[in-house]
């Protein structure tokens, strides 16, 4: 296993809110335009705590998802960097928790805080663990020259270039045909 399940799970997270940007999404639209499209989307990862299901909320959560995208493609120093300011503009103190049907797992905020903050906290404390652990490399954005989807490479040997089958079968068609045509 390479991260913790908590860990992973708040970095698929990242992964799942980013990918909601036109462009990156699946329709290519931007999927987190509506308060029903993020409670979804929270309901999907099972956010807990306090959610207030408002367009304050929603536009909050849209700021963050910005953020957690730039965090996402920066350097291991550059990202030590973003997920310090995070942590320090939130006063996050971690401490030990159970919930929901999860054993002990790590938050830094309280559960009533806004929850634009405590996304944020909590990628910032999966973010550490891949700085910590030297992992930065396996937080990637889509080699298909067409998509900006980021995706998180847990395979064992971290070789994967592409954010879903979809735009790897895609760009090995392009480049099939493109061999094709030289013939």
């Amino acid at each position: 296993m390479l991260f913790a399940p908590d860990t992973e799970e708040a970095l698929e997270f990242v992964v799942a809110l980013v990918n909601t940007e036109a462009g990156a999404s699946r329709s290519g639209d931007d999927e987190l335009v509506t308060v029903d499209q993020l409670d979804a989307l929270l309901t999907r990862y099972g956010y807990s705590g306090r959610i207030d299901h408002d367009e304050a909320e929603l536009a909050a959560v849209r700021e963050a998802r910005g953020q957690l995208r730039e965090v996402w493609t920066l350097d291991r120093d550059g990202a030590v960097e973003a997920v310090n300011r995070m942590l320090r503009e939130a006063r996050a103190l971690p401490y030990l928790t159970r919930h929901d049907g999860s054993d002990w797992h790590l938050h830094a905020t309280e559960p009533d805080k806004p929850l634009a903050e405590r996304i944020r906290v909590e990628a910032a404390l999966a973010l550490i663990d891949a700085i910590r652990m030297n992992e930065t490399h396996r937080q990637r954005v889509c080699a298909a020259d067409d998509c900006s989807g980021v995706f998180l490479d847990l395979s064992r040997n971290g070789s994967k270039r592409f954010c879903s089958v979809r735009c790897g079968n895609r760009m090995n068609m392009i480049a099939f045909r493109a061999r094709q045509s030289q013939d």
